[in-house]
């Protein structure tokens, strides 16, 4: 009988091991991207995928709508509820339309972070903003203004959506730093969706409207790279900068052809890295609460402000010395 309990007992301490090791194992967290085959997000992906490695028994679902909605980030995140995914960690397209979703995916017990584009507080546990808001409204203006003779001429604004949240945010801070740079002349902001033949469209609009404005600021990582294109296209390399927000493989081409002379981005590596630790984090119980420090890895920690937001890294400058250097990573 003895015998029997011994073994007994040690069957179930063996199944439960199994059990828990086979939990730690099954992490599940789901990159939400705005829209899929977005270089930006394609590397963030890389990096989502590094932090599994890292942390081990991770497995990372990378998914997201294929055009810039919210309708389509609603519809993947339905479908990520009924997976039972520990996590979602999303960049979002508009940050209210996704609230109710996400509210749903709390009540049954899922994590939810956003980064890079946020959700508004009602529908996440924190947002991991790629850099501080401020800084990256004034980079986009210093650049512009490290541009022109003197830094002073007519500048107009390429956005993504609308509703693009952290579009929003940093044009609201640019206005804000407008008076650091008396040189500089807002005269208009256009919207290219995220899209290349529109935002490409949009800038050809603004070279024939407005024949005055000296550079685009587009903090976007689609909208730079058409704005350079149309630049080049309709002869004005020397006469018209593009700056803004882009990423060194998509641009170093602009940057070569003089169509841009510096431009400025967070590695979406490193941003991909801390969403995934920091969504991991939640899981494993830590506490999204103002002044609390999560780990985010290599990438140091996060400290929560009072809205539950942090700020990963500032923003970094790339220009004709480095940018092929970074185009062979991203």
């Amino acid at each position: 009988m003895s015998s029997f309990r011994t073994v007994a007992l040690a069957s179930a301490l063996i199944a439960g091991l199994m059990a828990s090791t086979a939990h730690a194992a099954d992490v599940k967290i789901a990159l939400v991207v705005k829209s899929l085959g977005n270089g930006f997000f394609d590397a963030a992906h890389k990096g989502a995928e590094e932090a599994a490695k890292e942390l081990g028994g991770v497995q990372i679902v990378y998914t997201g709508p294929t055009t810039t909605t919210a309708e389509g980030q609603i519809e993947v995140i339905n479908s990520l509820i009924s997976q039972k995914v520990d996590a979602i960690a999303v960049s979002a397209n508009d940050k209210d339309a996704v609230v109710p979703v996400l509210k749903r995916a709390m009540q049954r017990g899922i994590k939810v972070i956003s980064w890079d584009s946020a959700v508004a507080p009602e529908g996440r546990m924190l947002h991991l903003n790629p850099s501080s808001n401020a800084l990256i409204g004034n980079m986009c203006l210093k650049l512009a203004a490290d541009a022109l003779p003197g830094g002073k001429g007519d500048v107009a604004i390429l956005s993504a959506t609308v509703t693009s949240t952290n579009q929003n945010t940093w044009i609201e801070e640019m206005k804000k730093a407008l008076p650091k740079y008396p040189g500089l002349n807002l005269v208009t902001t256009v919207y290219g969706d995220d899209l290349s033949d529109k935002s490409y469209r949009e800038t050809q609009g603004l070279l024939q409207r407005f024949p005055n404005v000296k550079v685009i600021i587009a903090p976007t990582s689609v909208g730079i790279v058409a704005a350079a294109q149309a630049v080049k296209d309709a002869g004005k390399i020397g006469q018209v900068y593009v700056t803004g927000l882009g990423l060194p493989s998509e641009m170093a081409g602009a940057v070569h052809a003089g169509a841009t002379k510096s431009f400025a981005i967070w590695n979406p590596i490193d941003l991909g890295y801390s969403a995934t630790e920091l969504a991991y984090d939640l899981v494993k119980g830590a506490k999204a609460e103002p002044g609390a420090e999560l780990p985010m890895g290599r990438m140091g920690k996060l400290k929560l402000d009072a809205g539950n937001e942090g700020a990963m890294a500032d923003p970094f400058v790339y220009d004709k010395t480095n940018v092929d250097e970074f185009a062979k990573i991203f």
